[in-house]
């Protein structure tokens, strides 16, 4: 008999294109109880198309996609592209290629690889952010922000990009620098557009401990938001000469707010510091210090936020000639300037208590400014000679507060300044404002038009999707009528961040093809929230926190009935080759198409599953490869060699074989869930001939068929099944046959294993007495001695 070889890319082909005709991943009916949304997170359609280390986290969700559907589960699985943004259009720079030709061919590119693959993708449902019919519903979505007074425009000063030429939100800026390009971030004064994500705070702080997620991306989300509750206070302001600062518009005298976590500490303060895009600094700045204030300010502006609040950085500052009154004590200290203090967190100035912090000790210690000590330790051993005393202790030097201690004096001291009018508690957040505009042409337009008489108009809903022109600069889009007053105006040039398209996308794909209403919202109530988002960790802070801000407004607005737009968040790791990440940069890129040409696809699925621990980053070795390329080859030849009959052991193996691998899966521990069917293959192997029966071999197919689904559905046929193997139900165990008859005992004596053996489940305890003594190694620990306690657990 010829024997049949395993050709991985004829199946593969073969079984792509019937399912393609058949529409095999063809989203489902089923009553909602049943439904499972399986999604993965947006991609990007780059020119370099998709390396082995971005398919690492596609693999998983396809695996259990498919497991889904074969328990009965009613599956939406869609793709579709993230595709607006700076890549593309800094690539149709250096080419001269409109982005939207080669948004299209990277497109094209993309899905072939995904394609090729073998993704259980419902193809029907995709889109692209930069199709009109989806950005007309972005905007649409902005202009709902808008009204409700959540989309907002100003002058601000904000993260510049030195080389994309853009503003960046505060999630795009890492570590001072732009998180596309690497490049360095300043500070620029523009009008920009923002959404109100402030508003919505609490509620995400709140809420994040309901979600099943991974810790470390809550604990990321809450320290970004970074929720602090202290005291604000007011200081009266004197210029140099005594006079109280007034406001020059109106003459009314100007106070300074500041906040602080540390009010226990306020009559320590010696000076006060505000950052250098403070309003007041203009106002404040004698003319004897006008110029190193305003050379100062200018130098400042070309340092990135990491820059200046480094802790390694020595801080640096100028005395602006006038002076705040501590409303504690009404004792006068000096205004300075210090760039390690930022304008957009808190009120953008801060009081200085040398004594009690150390970044204003140094800073103290450098201009020779006052040291005040306002608390002790509470065994009054500390003394501030060469550092500050930054804890929490028993207040001295502090008038009526003398002897509290620091928690309760932050509660009797805001009590009192509330008495007084000059203070209240209150709370802050580094959390900022959502950045939205951006000054770039590859992006939707936001649909408000600027009018000489009427101020911002937003575009009426029924003129929406406002079309993104096919030139960069053209005045028939600039130039329109203004549909209020129907007089000469301007469109807004600025597009919105490709992050705003992003946070939505989920809902649409429960209605991707709507014309008339953003998504029906019976179709969405039906499948939202996502059941299961599978993604990387960097977009903590980013896509998964704006996501969940649009989801909370999307709800706030009876669009939805949800508040959290995914149920179960997972985390794939990175993929590493010769020591770093994959990088086309870096050279160390392996590709997927190259791969399938010698190995095909289901190897490197099963290989992707099997690298390691599926949230943490692994290293691609080739030699693992070929090892999983002979497990599919072993599974190849133990189905096509046929069954003949079975036994009480495999059997067994067979169920417990069903139980490791289903719980496995579940539970993401897809390595040891593919382990484990290498070594139920081998033990079937070692079985033939003549006791492997039919049910082992359906068995191995069926577990098989979500990892590496080209061969599963070969094989499946060619066992005389007419029906693909999806179309199957997942195996269940027996748990009376996953229970082992034959168990390991291990002896203890005085608490340390001395001997292990192989003993039945249920062996009395004479019978184990028996054996532990006739040990050769227990008799050597026992002889001559008198045994005290003999302790049997069943």
């Amino acid at each position: 008999m010829r024997k049949i070889k395993y050709e991985p890319q004829k199946i593969e082909n073969k079984w792509q294109k019937i399912w393609a005709k058949s529409k095999a991943h063809k989203t489902g009916k089923g009553p909602r109880q049943d439904k499972f949304y399986c999604l993965d997170m947006f991609p990007y359609p780059s020119g370099e198309g998709l390396h082995v280390g971005h398919m690492r986290g596609y693999t998983y969700s396809d695996v259990i996609a498919r497991k889904k559907k074969m328990e009965g589960k009613c599956v939406l699985h869609p793709m579709g592209w993230d595709a607006f943004g700076l890549p593309a259009e800094n690539y149709a720079l250096k080419t001269g290629i409109h982005p939207a030709k080669t948004t299209a061919k990277n497109i094209k590119v993309i899905k072939n690889q995904l394609q090729a693959v073998g993704y259980m993708y419902d193809w029907q449902r995709e889109f692209a952010t930069t199709d009109p019919g989806y950005y007309r519903w972005t905007q649409w979505l902005f202009l709902q922000l808008f009204k409700k007074g959540l989309a907002y425009r100003k002058k601000s000063p904000v993260n510049w990009c030195t080389s994309c030429q853009a503003s960046l939100a505060n999630e795009e800026v890492k570590e001072g620098k732009c998180e596309r390009c690497g490049a360095e971030v300043i500070k620029r004064d523009l009008n920009q557009w923002f959404f109100k994500l402030t508003d919505y705070a609490d509620r995400l702080l709140e809420d994040s401990a309901r979600l099943d997620w991974p810790e470390k991306v809550k604990i990321m989300q809450e320290n970004w938001i970074g929720r602090s509750y202290g005291t604000e206070f007011r200081m009266r302001l004197y210029l140099f000469d005594g006079r109280r600062l007034e406001d020059p518009a109106t003459g009314k005298e100007l106070d300074l707010r500041v906040f602080t976590t540390r009010i226990d500490t306020m009559f320590g303060i010696t000076y006060v510091v505000l950052a250098p895009e403070h309003p007041l600094v203009d106002h404040l700045t004698s003319s004897k210090q006008k110029k190193q204030v305003a050379a100062y300010v200018a130098k400042s502006g070309q340092l990135s936020e990491r820059e200046r609040t480094s802790e390694e950085r020595v801080k640096t500052g100028v005395f602006t000639g006038s002076y705040a009154e501590n409303p504690a004590d009404g004792k006068r200290v000096p205004v300075w300037i210090a760039d390690y203090v930022l304008a957009d967190y808190a009120t953008g100035a801060i009081m200085a208590v040398p004594a009690h912090d150390q970044r204003d000790y140094e800073f103290a210690q450098k201009y020779g400014l006052e040291i005040i000590e306002a608390i002790k330790s509470e065994d009054g051993s500390s003394s501030v000679t060469s550092k500050a005393f930054g804890e929490d202790g028993i207040l001295i030097n502090s008038e009526q507060f003398n002897g509290l201690t620091s928690a309760r004096a932050r509660e009797e001291i805001t009590e009192w300044l509330e008495e007084k009018g000059t203070g209240h508690g209150t709370k802050q957040y580094k959390l900022r404002d959502w950045l939205i505009s951006r000054q770039r042409y590859w992006g939707a337009p936001i649909p408000i038009i600027h009018c000489p008489k009427c101020g911002q108009v937003p575009v009426p809903e029924k003129d929406l999707p406002v079309l993104l022109p096919k030139v960069k600069i053209a005045e028939s889009f600039v130039n329109t009528r203004c549909p209020k007053c129907k007089g000469p105006a301007k469109r807004e040039t600025d597009t919105i961040s490709q992050w705003v398209c992003s946070s939505w996308y989920f809902c649409r794909f429960a209605d991707p093809k709507n014309n008339k209403e953003i998504f029906d919202r019976e179709l969405v109530k039906f499948w939202l929230p996502v059941d299961l988002y599978i993604g990387g960790i960097e977009h903590a802070i980013l896509h998964l926190l704006y996501a969940r801000f649009f989801t909370k407004f999307m709800f706030d607005i009876g669009l939805i009935e949800f508040q959290e737009p995914f149920i179960k968040l997972f985390n794939q790791g990175m993929v590493y080759y010769k020591g770093a990440k994959m990088s086309k940069s870096k050279g160390n890129v392996v590709q997927p198409d190259e791969f399938f040409t010698k190995y095909g696809a289901d190897t490197m699925r099963v290989y992707e599953l099997f690298m390691g621990p599926a949230e943490q980053d692994v290293e691609w070795s080739d030699q693992g490869v070929v090892g999983v390329f002979r497990f599919l080859n072993k599974v190849w030849e133990l189905t096509i060699g046929g069954p003949t009959s079975n036994s009480l052991n495999l059997e067994r193996l067979r169920h417990k074989t069903i139980k490791k691998v289903t719980e496995d899966i579940e539970n993401f521990r897809f390595n040891t869930a593919v382990s484990c069917l290498m070594e139920y293959v081998n033990k079937l192997l070692e079985a033939r001939p003549p006791i492997v029966s039919n049910e082992c071999i359906e068995t191995l197919l069926l577990l098989l068929a979500p990892m590496a689904p080209h061969i599963a559905e070969e094989l499946w046929q060619k066992t005389g099944h007419k029906q693909s193997i999806f179309n199957q139900k997942w195996p269940e165990f027996k748990p009376d046959l996953v229970i082992d008859e034959r168990i390991q005992m291990v002896i203890q004596i005085n608490g340390k294993v001395r001997d292990k053996m192989e003993v039945d489940r249920d062996i009395s305890q004479l019978e184990a007495e028996k054996l532990a003594r006739g040990s050769k190694k227990i008799q050597k620990y026992i002889k001559g001695k008198k045994i005290k306690k003999i302790i049997f657990v069943p």
